[in-house]
């Protein structure tokens, strides 16, 4: 491993790692400080971003984060690199790579340019310019980044926001599932997926879930897709058993033992994405795995140890995750940006700082990214901050986000957007839903010429058989 040093004043701030660099250089946040990596002063964080801004980008390929021998990711992330792609800007450092990509936004083929290096870029560099960064910075690249994917939607496409409409019940309900959904439906919201977390991961209960919203969908030739949140095995089972699964969800994270807690591997995913396509169900696209992520999940596993025993901070492991998600090509992916908690995000200002870092990395790394605006009940943060973060994310062309009714939701326990937030979102910036989601609307008669939603009652809807 490389030592590192700055000199701040009279003071020498030496790093034993990379890694330990990149864990220093990180903006604060309180799952770094219970992982022991954190900077114990803003002086040393500014110290480990001078060191960091100088570390050629070539680095990260010959000085391993976390062990090659043992850890399956980091073997994906290495053997799956593209030197052709990264040849371009091979020659930079991290804080000339964070230059580059400002002024190539700028330039009439930017956008292509940053498609172009994707392949070559690793989830360690992607952190690793993202700590240099400010929040507008970030936001500017991200929009500058489209990433398109297809099922019977198409997702992430210039001057759209998909929607994932949440209608979880407790219970599961099918008449509460079935009233959130109309909810949904009538706000425009829906056209990424419409999706429930199950209460119960049985493979009884989660293909009565998947009946359930499949009817609603061919009832009103609804062009979306529906998922059932259960465990990667729960639905390789269903599809076996040729229920109508459109997209097969997991929880995912960036290392071997992480994703052993989730009970995956990249094995498993791979033969799930290809269960999935095996259906053939999607009418403009095959995109059929949906991938959930989140800051902390490793350390929360603790499975977050690096190399010669270093801690590693939560967002390079949150990218690591990125690897994972692009190697099945899948329709849809979001961090659950507030969800695991204040023990990893602790308050407001450390939830946008991650959404806008997640989304950023997720899209240069080739993903289709949404994010889900939320936090837990006992976490510093309130609206106002969820109403910051979905308009900063909406500025970053953010491919979709999670809305539930009334922003909160009564299964899980957690505070997300509401099917109004979505659509004060696309108002504001003036976008539409997908673009096959948005045609159904206009044949439904619930748009205006100008996009907004027309208001209708429930009792004037054809939606109204739902009740």
């Amino acid at each position: 491993m490389s030592t590192f040093r700055h000199i701040v004043g009279p003071v020498t701030y030496r790093f034993e790692s990379l890694a330990e660099v990149l864990a220093k250089a990180s903006p604060p946040r309180s799952g770094d400080e219970l992982a022991g990596c954190a900077a114990q002063s803003d002086a040393e964080r500014a110290a480990a971003r001078w060191v960091l801004a100088e570390v050629p980008l070539a680095e990260f390929l010959s000085e391993e984060i976390v062990p090659y021998d043992t850890d399956e990711v980091t073997r994906l992330i290495i053997d799956s690199h593209d030197a052709d792609a990264f040849a371009v800007i091979s020659h930079l450092t991290v804080g000339d790579f964070r230059d580059w990509l400002l002024e190539t936004i700028t330039k009439p083929h930017g956008a292509q340019s940053l498609k172009d290096v994707s392949p070559g870029l690793t989830p360690e560099m992607v952190a690793a310019v993202s700590k240099l960064m400010r929040n507008q910075d970030l936001i500017a690249v991200g929009a500058a980044v489209r990433n398109r994917s297809a099922f019977r939607t198409t997702i992430g496409l210039p001057g759209t926001l998909a929607t994932r409409l949440q209608p979880n019940h407790p219970t599961d309900d099918a008449r509460g599932i079935a009233a959130a959904t109309l909810d949904g439906l009538l706000l425009g919201c829906g056209d990424a997926v419409i999706g429930i977390n199950p209460a119960t991961d049985s493979p009884h209960a989660a293909g009565d879930l998947l009946r359930l919203i499949d009817d609603i969908r061919l009832r009103f030739d609804i062009p979306t897709q529906s998922c059932v949140l259960a465990h990667v095995t729960t639905t390789i089972e269903l599809i076996e058993r040729n229920l109508p699964v459109d997209l097969v969800f997991q929880s995912i994270a960036g290392t071997e033992g992480a994703n052993e807690s989730f009970g995956v591997n990249l094995e498993l995913l791979r033969e799930a994405n290809e269960a999935g396509r095996s259906l053939g169900r999607g009418t403009v696209g095959n995109n059929v795995m949906y991938l959930e992520t989140g800051q902390g999940s490793a350390l929360s596993a603790g499975a977050h140890i690096g190399v010669g025993g270093v801690a590693v901070d939560q967002q390079t492991l949150e990218a690591r995750a990125y690897a994972v998600a692009r190697e099945v090509e899948p329709l849809l992916v979001n961090t659950v940006v507030g969800f695991i908690g204040p023990e990893y995000l602790y308050d407001g200002k450390q939830i946008i700082r991650a959404g806008l870092e997640d989304h950023f990395c997720g899209k240069l790394l080739g993903l289709p990214m949404g994010v889900d605006v939320c936090y837990t009940n006992h976490a510093e943060a309130d609206s106002d901050d969820m109403d910051v973060l979905l308009t900063v994310l909406t500025a970053a062309g953010v491919a979709f986000v999670i809305a539930v009714p009334g922003a909160d939701d009564v299964m899980l326990g957690y505070q997300s957007l509401s099917f109004h937030d979505a659509l004060f979102a696309r108002r504001t910036f003036g976008l539409r839903p997908a673009p096959e989601f948005n045609d159904w609307l206009e044949r439904m008669g619930m748009l205006e010429r100008d996009g907004g939603l027309r208001e209708i009652a429930v009792s004037d809807s054809p939606l109204r058989a739902l009740l």
